[in-house]
């Protein structure tokens, strides 16, 4: 289920997981997610790292924001949400880190799978 990931070019393990986990889901380079979301971010006049700015180039993309309810906030983890969802492209927000799901398993450069989701983009079709 856990998949080890890491596209940043220099395999770098830096505050890049949202460039990684878009890379994934978009089948394009570490390089080209990066300039497009400051590119994005030019656009916007916003600055990247904002969540409403790769958001935005998430919407624009095909995605579809989605929050989980709280039923259960402390025991719902990313391993239980692949569980939940073995088919599908997904972006899992934890609040303070951000996973990519592909068919049931999570891509990180490290095991984030007790980490609780609290918000994800699906990829609509």
């Amino acid at each position: 289920m856990y998949i080890q990931y890491n596209a940043n070019p220099y395999k770098r393990r830096t505050s890049d997981c949202t460039i990684r986990a878009i890379s994934l889901l978009t089948g394009k380079s570490w390089d080209e997610i990066y300039i497009e979301i400051f590119n994005w971010g030019f656009f916007l006049k916003d600055m990247p790292p904002m969540n409403r700015l790769w958001g935005s180039y998430l919407r624009y993309n095909g995605f579809r924001k989605y929050y989980l309810p709280d039923t259960c906030p402390d025991c719902y983890t990313i391993r239980q949400f692949c569980l939940d969802h073995p088919v599908g492209k997904f972006i899992v927000g934890t609040g303070t880190h951000v996973v990519a799901v592909l068919d049931g398993n999570y891509y990180d450069t490290w095991d984030s799978g007790d980490e609780v989701p609290i918000s994800l983009w699906k990829k609509e079709n």
